[in-house]
């Protein structure tokens, strides 16, 4: 028995509309709004970005819940995105990110999503206590 193909999309970064990034256009063109959103992992300060790490230990990653317009565009939409997170990588080049389902929690209900995690170590880096990356972005300039 095949599995149903997933078109939702979790984000915690860039690609979140509060971020004010120019990739959001792109999420914004092909992925329709869901519902505020958050996973259970743990949210690292990169410093120029942020990274999320899986985990049950009671932390969460806040973000956003978007889900593919047209189904048709699948293919290309998160072909795209596997790009820009560095998921497709060249030969002796690093996969910075990798493509994976996780449950997302929203007021909703639980569905699932496709997510970006971090694949590098994150030793050292500090932690976003709230899991939100806006919040703890606007902290720091406070």
């Amino acid at each position: 028995m095949n599995k149903p193909v997933t078109y939702n999309l979790f984000v915690y970064g860039s690609l979140r509309k509060g971020f004010q990034s120019p990739v959001y256009e792109y999420i914004s063109n092909y992925f329709d709004f869901v519902a505020e959103a958050k996973v259970r992992g743990l949210m690292v300060d990169m410093g120029d970005y942020p990274a999320a790490i899986p985990g049950n230990d009671g932390h969460f990653i806040v973000g956003e819940l978007y889900t593919i317009k047209h189904p048709h565009e699948f293919g290309w939409a998160f072909g795209q995105l596997d790009d820009y997170e560095g998921v497709n990588v060249e030969v002796g080049e690093t996969q910075l990110y990798r493509r994976e389902l996780t449950e997302v929690i929203t007021d909703k209900g639980n569905q699932p999503a496709w997510i970006y995690w971090y694949n590098q170590d994150v030793s050292g880096k500090p932690i976003v206590e709230s899991g939100d990356i806006l919040q703890y972005i606007a902290e720091k300039k406070q």
